[in-house]
């Protein structure tokens, strides 16, 4: 998926979470998986893509990304809850399987 996009990784329901902005949402979740990034989210094992969102162009993303990270947690995770109940790993949905 070569598409700007914001998404939403956990490393569980109600576990930690990690928001983050791409241009290629399919290689920076398989690198978030894997550990590659080190980091938060290889110390937490923040591996579960819970939430993404597309958009038309980088700066809409950044836009998205910078409005998401000045909530509070307790208002994402309740985002989350309501866009994805069963806290589904989306990671199957965006590679096609």
């Amino acid at each position: 998926m070569k598409q700007p996009a914001v998404y939403v990784m956990a490393s569980g329901r109600r576990g930690t979470l990690y928001g983050g902005v791409t241009a290629d949402l399919v290689q920076r979740v398989w690198q978030h998986r894997e550990g590659t990034l080190g980091g938060l989210t290889q110390r937490y094992g923040v591996k579960e893509l819970v939430w993404y969102e597309p958009h038309g162009s980088m700066e809409e993303a950044i836009a998205r990304e910078k409005a998401l990270k000045k909530w509070r947690r307790a208002w994402k995770l309740e985002f989350v809850k309501k866009c994805n109940p069963q806290w589904r790993d989306l990671w199957d949905e965006i590679v096609g399987a």
